[in-house]
């Protein structure tokens, strides 16, 4: 199961945490659970149709939504 720990504007609260079944469903919860392995740091920057995501594991990627969104988020993603 992946865990994803975002502190920023433009989610629900401001810091929460996001769990990724391996079928891909997605639970949220507010506050922090942290991983026991973490994998990359990143920063996700979401400005109207462009997402930008700067991930230490992967590096830069730019991609677009179908819908305008506005989020600042810094991140830690990890597994258990």
């Amino acid at each position: 199961m992946k865990k994803y720990v975002e502190f920023g504007i433009g989610n629900k609260w401001f810091v929460r945490t996001e769990f990724e079944g391996d079928d891909g469903h997605e639970i949220e919860h507010k506050g922090i659970f942290m991983p026991k392995r973490l994998e990359s740091l990143y920063i996700r920057i979401w400005i109207k149709y462009t997402v930008i995501v700067i991930d230490s594991k992967e590096g830069i990627k730019k991609y677009k939504k179908s819908r305008k969104g506005f989020k600042f988020l810094l991140g830690l993603s990890g597994c258990d």
